[in-house]
């Protein structure tokens, strides 16, 4: 089985974290809570520019 990352139907915004979550078989709330304390103690610009240009570049599921 060929696994490829894509943007995840069960989303909140894009679906970037549930899609990470999916691809690495793990919770996506587990991956939300680590995206959301890496955006407030990176002083939120880094969190939130990554995740912008995650939703960017991962594709969305066909």
């Amino acid at each position: 089985m060929d696994k490829k990352l894509t943007r995840s139907d069960d989303k909140m915004l894009f679906g970037v974290c549930a899609g990470i979550a999916e691809y690495f078989d793990v919770d996506p709330t587990i991956i939300r809570v680590l995206w959301a304390c890496l955006t407030v103690f990176s002083t939120l610009f880094p969190g939130i520019i990554l995740y912008i240009i995650l939703a960017i570049i991962i594709p969305v599921r066909k």
